[in-house]
């Protein structure tokens, strides 16, 4: 089977779970004998083309002029995306399109209606939910509709969460049965490697032997709860003084916290990063007394999966398909979300009994090697791929 994706994200631009999820699911499906061709921007590099047994990459170098607005600019990048894409539709028998998310809808749309091509497309997150059921800029309203465009064209939606789900239903007015809900998975080996390594003097960069280290990582966004951690903060201290936040990622809220960091008077006992490497990311989880996830929006929560992957105690907020992920007392903690005295009890419940703590890690360990691996999930993706190859063999455009 041939298939063509379209992903504003792939390695080495990889921004959040939308580029992780990418990353890990194109290999995934050759293994399990779909020839895979992604097109893709080239926003950090990478080389034009490039081949691999079963899988080829095009990165196509985005326009080089002032654009007013995101949307625009997404735009005027998907005329380009288009043009190579349709060359390849000619060149090859491509039997489906695979499109991640708005960002490429109108690339995705172009190809279907040229190419009398089947469209799925993968919903990651909605602007209606990261706007937490508010469109306030115009921008907004044109993304919405936007996916809204693309949920109306797609043969089926994929959706990581029975949330995500539940919420393209209702903000799209789409028909349930049109959905498919496949979870987004994790490669456990990542953390596997570094079993009985010694990472005591990786964990010494971060805090010191006697500190409990409390790890959260993420977009420096509203969306991600940060804000809420911080208002946590001195509310945990005050029971685990023993305890250091180590806070990674970056985003547009990064200098805002800092801040908030000193007016609560714990700027001693928060690190922030900024950008860390994947490595440093993976054995951080490994090194952590608890992992903090305290979302306000999260349509699935992959890095609450990496910490699961990495047998890193987790307290979660309960929103989204982080609920879903994580069971309260069984694989992890959940709390109130924007409750900054919920998420410290979460914290300090983990850190005073860390006997618990690593019982929980352990069933979170064999839940995601159960349930999250990528076998099973491309294996049900491969799985509708030929039930819409095999629907459309049998109509007329």
């Amino acid at each position: 089977m041939r298939v063509l994706m379209l992903a504003w994200e792939y390695p080495p631009h990889v921004v959040g779970g939308l580029g992780r999820h990418v990353a890990d699911l194109a290999p995934a499906l050759v293994q399990q004998g779909v020839e895979l061709s992604i097109v893709t921007p080239r926003w950090a590099g990478g080389d034009a083309l490039e081949r691999a047994p079963g899988l080829t990459v095009y990165r196509v170098d985005p326009p080089r002029v002032a654009m007013p607005d995101f949307y625009t600019a997404a735009w005027q990048t998907n005329l380009k995306l288009e043009e190579l894409a349709a060359e390849l539709c000619q060149q090859q028998d491509i039997q489906l399109l695979h499109n991640h998310d708005w960002l490429t809808v109108f690339s995705g749309i172009a190809l279907k209606h040229a190419f009398k091509l089947p469209l799925i497309s993968t919903v990651h997150a909605t602007e209606l939910g990261r706007g937490r059921g508010h469109l306030a800029s115009a921008e907004q309203r044109a993304i919405h509709s936007s996916e809204w465009r693309l949920t109306y064209e797609s043969w089926r939606v994929i959706c990581c969460s029975r949330f995500m789900a539940q919420e393209v239903t209702a903000s799209f007015g789409m028909p349930a049965d049109k959905i498919d809900v496949i979870p987004n998975g994790i490669n456990i080996a990542r953390f596997g490697r570094w079993q009985g390594a010694n990472l005591a003097p990786f964990r010494s960069m971060y805090a010191l032997p006697w500190e409990q280290l409390v790890f959260c990582v993420g977009r420096i966004v509203h969306e991600k709860g940060l804000h809420v951690l911080l208002e946590a903060t001195p509310r945990v201290l005050a029971e685990n003084p023993r305890a250091k936040f180590v806070i990674a990622g970056t985003g547009y809220l990064l200098e805002t916290l800092r801040g908030r960091a000193w007016e609560l008077g714990v700027a001693d006992r928060v690190l922030f990063t900024g950008f860390i490497p994947d490595d440093d990311r993976d054995r951080l989880f490994r090194v952590s007394s608890c992992a903090v996830f305290p979302s306000l929006y999260e349509p699935f929560g992959i890095v609450a999966l990496e910490a699961m992957a990495a047998k890193a105690p987790v307290v979660v907020s309960e929103v989204g398909g982080l609920r879903e992920v994580v069971k309260h007392a069984e694989t992890g903690i959940t709390v109130y979300p924007d409750n900054p005295e919920s998420l410290a009890w979460g914290i300090n419940h983990t850190l005073a009994r860390p006997d618990w703590a690593s019982k929980r890690a352990e069933a979170a360990f064999h839940v995601v090697e159960k349930e999250y691996n990528w076998e099973r999930i491309t294996a049900q993706t491969v799985a509708l791929y030929q039930q819409v190859v095999d629907e459309r063999s049998r109509v007329a455009w």
